[in-house]
């Protein structure tokens, strides 16, 4: 009977390693390298001082249509690192996320790898480079960016966050995402302080992940998350755990009980959500087909989550239209326009203290 399963498992291993959804990065070169590195000159905030004043009015907690259309349009926004499933069918479910984000306002340029024009890491992309690329960003905008995982991408997102909170003595190198490769540097000058700062000591405003664990757990390369995944270290502000019922792929149990919860090791708040059963767990990113109804767009940017560790969302309304995925979706959604205000205005403040000049 053992060996019977041992052979089951190898065989379904077999079968998810043979659709790995995987990119070949190709690094930019000659004019358009050099376009390109023009383009992350500095952090230094373009807005008119009217533009500045009214995003440091903004409620982070309560950023409405009107906010985004008449005020953050006109401001860059926090690089948003997603990172998609282990098959290679799912790269298109987080290109579908990342349209809905555009289609409800944020800056296309913000989602998409700027050496390739990817929307996502791939899980199977090393952690190491994955946070290396983060810290490159935060250098080069300073706005902090922040992470969306889905089924083993979500525990890749846990992963960076364990390397970025790791000491700083581990010596994590910074990556750059227009040539994917290696630089030896393993600090960034803090675009905020003008200090120099490893790698290792970055903290993110925000991650999120969605159906991480299952049976995807006995895939070699998430061996090391074992006894770690729902521990969430300092390097992140703030963290929202997405579960379902009956989810072998990406549930402990099936999803259910508390051994899904996440919980942090410190002082970062973490969120647990449960999402609807039916809620299928290769498609919660699919999400751009809620843009095409007025009505789910307008409860989305109306929606307000319930601040507690562990929470059981309703929708509240009926719709004449699907409405798979559309809590996860606000709830992702509520979370982004949150902070994007939180790191203008941290940024804002900064540069008028002057305290971002080496």
């Amino acid at each position: 009977m053992k060996e019977a399963t041992l052979k089951l498992l190898i065989a379904w291993v077999a079968v998810l390693l043979a659709g790995c959804g995987t990119f070949d990065r190709h690094a930019l070169e000659g004019s358009s390298l050099r376009q390109a590195e023009s383009q992350f000159a500095g952090p230094q905030l373009r807005l008119s001082h009217e533009v500045q004043e009214r995003i440091l009015s903004l409620d982070p907690q309560n950023v409405t249509v009107e906010d985004i259309r008449d005020v953050l349009s006109q401001a860059p926004a926090p690089r948003i690192v997603k990172i998609h499933g282990g098959l290679a069918r799912v790269i298109p479910r987080m290109v579908s996320f990342s349209e809905f984000l555009i289609g409800m306002g944020y800056p296309a340029g913000s989602l998409t790898n700027p050496g390739d024009g990817t929307y996502s890491f791939s899980c199977y992309e090393s952690s190491a480079k994955i946070a290396g690329v983060i810290a490159w960003f935060y250098e080069k905008e300073g706005l902090r960016p922040m992470m969306v995982g889905h089924s083993q991408g979500g525990m890749q997102v846990v992963k960076v966050l364990q390397k970025l909170a790791a000491d700083p003595s581990a010596r994590l190198h910074v990556w750059n995402p227009l040539t994917w490769k290696e630089e030896e540097r393993c600090e960034i000058r803090d675009p905020l302080t003008g200090q120099m700062r490893p790698v290792a000591d970055l903290q993110l405003p925000y991650a999120t992940v969605v159906g991480a664990g299952g049976l995807t757990r006995v895939l070699p390369n998430q061996w090391d998350m074992t006894f770690s995944l729902h521990t969430i270290p300092d390097s992140v502000e703030e963290f929202t755990g997405f579960c379902k019922g009956f989810d072998l792929l990406g549930g402990d149990f099936l999803g259910y009980g508390s051994v899904n919860y996440f919980k942090a090791q410190g002082s970062a708040m973490v969120r647990n959500v449960w999402l609807p059963t039916e809620y299928k767990h290769g498609q919660v990113p699919d999400t751009k087909s809620i843009l095409s109804d007025p009505e789910r767009v307008a409860w989305v940017d109306r929606y307000r989550p319930e601040n507690a560790w562990v929470i059981k969302p309703k929708l509240d309304v009926q719709f004449e239209h699907d409405t798979s995925h559309i809590l996860w979706a606000a709830e992702v959604w509520y979370s982004i326009k949150k902070h994007w205000v939180l790191e203008l205005q941290r940024l804002i403040r900064a540069q008028k203290n002057g305290v971002n000049e080496p």
